[in-house]
């Protein structure tokens, strides 16, 4: 495969015809293109399959459900390309790790159970059978049931998740590891300590109805488009759309439906933000932090003249606690501090808040450019300071919206996947099946790699994902996986992760959102979990490449079932019927009640939320004001000087640790990904020059180097002092042990780094 290299800035608005000419090649290339245009007309439909891609929420009042980006999932996922016992023969591990990323997915879809034969260093055929018995040796060989690690992806449906932890649990182990652990924990962790509730509390149709939305530290045009449709929808209708990103993205200036023809073939377009700031990374907590000081000043003034004051008095006198101490902490906050850490003059902090306090109705939205520092939670919980003082809970058109990656990292959380679960949810498990649960915390992610560094880990699981890819620290993750005894991959596609296997490794191949599964009382549907507490049904409608090819719900209770046998549940009873598996989920699970009945509702149903209803389930009974100051520092630990702050990012073919292709075409780059982006001025005092390669260090405190070669600079509208560079290729740079307060999120969007130029060319790792 050979790629046109270049750098060249890209005119014209997202969405619009480069997006139906990206949509239209990637359907071509899947070698299925009629099979892929009938799934993309059933995908996010009444009877139609889930898209496989983000979590934002279903609008059903399209023709096309689909964004470009959901169309290459499908697309990726619907190929007649196949990874089969041949290739693996051709292949060995060691000559397969020296390829691309994106080399290794684009080979097709893994249609057979192998093992990894170390000797030979080659998978090799396993029937099922065999691998679920080698699984229960191994599992049953461990000391205490937390040897085991059981990772989950985003895009697990709530059935198969359900399953998964039931089986954990019934082990006696809560390591349940996944996704939501590296990118939104500090969401979930931050509303939990202010509302009581780790969810957003908005519904989609409030973006209809909002006079502001202020979205902080995300990329839309890239990772979520679909949500493009809400803010232009929104804009268009006079909501101001207030961007705080460091990086300048096309998705948040300008957009061009690709649903309205006259935009398609013509320069129209509609602007998404009315105002776009560029803070520090790490600065957004110092500019909400510097808005509400501006929102004070006006507050007290106000009150001075005798007028009523602009805070929503009656709001926080009902329904909030620790107002005092927050405006204490507003009060000690130093201007200085703020414009240094924001990177924000003050005028324009004061401009922003000018702007929210003249709407009614505001919505704060955001996603990994928050959550991903040492501070996140402070800073989720500055946002939702900000919203409380003006009563922006519990009315249409205002919330809170963190935008959930993965197409269900939400759903899998409401299904118990979680390291740290509530004794509510424990308790209600426990009856159901007469048990006790274990009640200790398990590993998150970061905690579960450092024990398999330890030799504490005798079985990995890995339900989906590509944790080698994902994770921070390449090198010792993947040091950390060769560690375990047995390694267990349930995946669509070969991966990275399936490179680094343990002692002994198994890939177990499964189907995808888009295929039929059928089992023994016909084809199931499957249920997911929106950014907006919707679930709905999904069903596939392709026929599998391979009838070896299993769900991956019947994959979770084939395991179970050699493992544990049929005293406490009969396995293979519920994957022959997910209408059982649902009657237990009702059983255990709030909200959930006639689960069966209502995923006949179409366009999902509502999960409800207590924060939305101004019901707080925190100690108090009341939502809790943050009072943290600002952090001194994003690097308290160094002790050295650091010239560069480095974010790591996805690029617009690209999903998650999925590379569709080797463009990001609306930051206008073909053909490459080892470039990492510099404002002109910091590359001029260095002495650099556009297009030369560079290498990244990181600059830490534990002796260990962290290094990539041979990045190429390319000048890039981003504030001085910051970088941005694709990950996984920037992942080595993030040490594992930099993780957020509270969160044990790795600190992505934070690395300190430093750059010389390269002695030697980059290895590119493109076949």
């Amino acid at each position: 495969m050979k790629f046109k290299r270049q750098i060249k800035p890209y005119r014209a608005a997202a969405g619009g015809w480069g997006s139906l000419e990206a949509t239209t090649r990637f359907v071509l290339d899947s070698k299925a293109a009629l099979k892929n245009m009938r799934n993309l007309m059933r995908m996010n439909k009444a009877r139609g399959f889930d898209c496989p891609g983000c979590a934002w929420g279903d609008d059903n009042k399209s023709t096309f459900s689909f964004c470009e980006n959901g169309a290459k999932a499908v697309t990726w996922e619907a190929t007649r390309r196949v990874v089969d016992s041949e290739f693996f023969a051709r292949h060995s591990v060691t000559t397969l790790y020296t390829q691309s990323d994106y080399f290794l997915e684009y080979q097709g879809r893994l249609t057979h159970p192998l093992r990894y034969n170390a000797e030979t260093d080659h998978y090799e055929p396993i029937s099922w059978d065999d691998a679920f018995a080698l699984i229960a040796r191994h599992i049953k060989a461990m000391d205490n049931p937390d040897q085991m690690e059981l990772y989950t992806s985003g895009r697990a449906s709530n059935e198969a998740s359900w399953l998964y932890q039931l089986f954990g649990r019934l082990m006696g182990t809560n390591n349940f590891p996944d996704c939501s652990n590296m990118c939104h924990e500090a969401s979930g962790t931050g509303l939990k300590r202010s509302i009581g509730v780790g969810k957003g509390t908005i519904r989609l149709d409030d973006f209809d109805h909002a006079d502001a939305i202020f979205v902080f530290g995300q990329n839309p045009g890239t990772n979520h488009p679909r949500m493009l449709h809400s803010l232009r929808h929104a804009a268009d209708h006079g909501a101001k759309i207030v961007t705080f990103n460091t990086l300048r993205e096309r998705g948040l200036e300008r957009f061009a439906d690709p649903q309205k023809p006259l935009e398609v073939v013509t320069s129209m377009a509609g602007t998404i933000s009315s105002s776009y700031y560029q803070p520090n990374l790490g600065g957004d907590m110092a500019a909400v932090r510097g808005m509400v000081k501006c929102l004070l000043e006006t507050h007290r003034a106000r009150l001075a003249a005798g007028e009523s004051g602009l805070f929503d008095q009656t709001f926080i006198n009902a329904k909030t606690n620790g107002i005092e101490a927050y405006i204490e902490a507003v009060d000690h906050t130093d201007w200085m501090q703020i414009v240094a850490q924001s990177g924000l003059t003050q005028a324009q902090i004061r401009e922003a808040a000018a702007i929210y306090q003249s709407a009614d109705r505001v919505i704060c939205t955001w996603a990994m450019g928050i959550t991903q520092h040492k501070h996140s939670v402070d800073t989720v919980r500055e946002i939702t300071n900000l919203q409380l003082l003006f009563g922006q809970l519990g009315k249409k058109g205002a919330g809170l919206c963190p935008v959930r990656g993965h197409s269900n990292v939400q759903g899998n959380r409401t299904m118990g996947i979680d390291e740290k679960p509530s004794q509510a949810f424990l308790d209600a498990l426990g009856n159901h099946f007469n048990f006790e649960p274990p009640r200790a915390h398990g590993h998150n992610t970061v905690e579960a790699l450092n024990a398999m560094l330890r030799d504490e880990v005798k079985v990995l699981i890995a339900l989906g994902g590509n944790l080698a890819a994902a994770a921070p620290d390449s090198p010792r993750t993947e040091e950390a996986l060769s560690r375990c005894g047995l390694t267990v991959h349930i995946s669509t596609k070969l991966n990275r992760s399936h490179l680094v296997p343990g002692h002994e490794g198994l890939i177990l191949p499964t189907l995808g959102r888009t295929e039929r599964d059928r089992q023994a009382t016909g084809n199931q549907f499957i249920t997911v979990e929106d950014s907006f507490s919707m679930v709905h049904a999904s069903e596939g409608i392709g026929i599998p490449l391979a009838e070896t090819q299993r769900s991956e719900t019947a994959i979770v209770a084939g395991i179970a079932h050699a493992v544990l046998g049929d005293e406490k549940v009969k396995w293979l009873e519920l994957a022959g019927d997910y209408n059982l598996i649902r009657e237990h989920i009702a059983a255990t699970i709030p909200g959930f009640a006639d689960f069966n009945a209502k995923c006949d509702i179409p366009g999902g149903f509502y999960l409800g939320n207590a924060a939305s209803e101004l019901r707080f389930n925190t100690a108090s009974g009341k939502a809790e004001f943050s009072a943290a100051a600002l952090p001194a520092s994003l690097f308290p630990n160094l002790d050295q000087e650091v010239p560069f702050t480095l974010q790591t990012l996805r690029s617009h073919d690209q999903y998650n640790t999925t590379i569709y292709g080797l463009d990001d075409r609306y930051r206008g780059v073909f053909g490459q990904r080892e470039v990492v982006f510099i404002n002109p001025d910091d590359m001029a005092d260095l002495g650099f020059t556009e297009g030369q390669n560079v290498d990244i260090e990181t600059l830490w405190n534990d002796g260990i180097t962290r290094r990539v070669s041979g990045f190429k600079l390319v000048p890039y509208n981003i504030p001085r002092g910051n970088l941005a560079a694709y990950y996984p290729e920037t992942n080595p740079l993030v040490p594992l042990n930099s993780f957020g307060d509270g969160s044990g999120t790795p600190t992505s969007k934070s690395v300190p780094v430093k750059l010389e130029l390269s002695s030697a060319l980059a290895d590119q790792r493109i076949a």
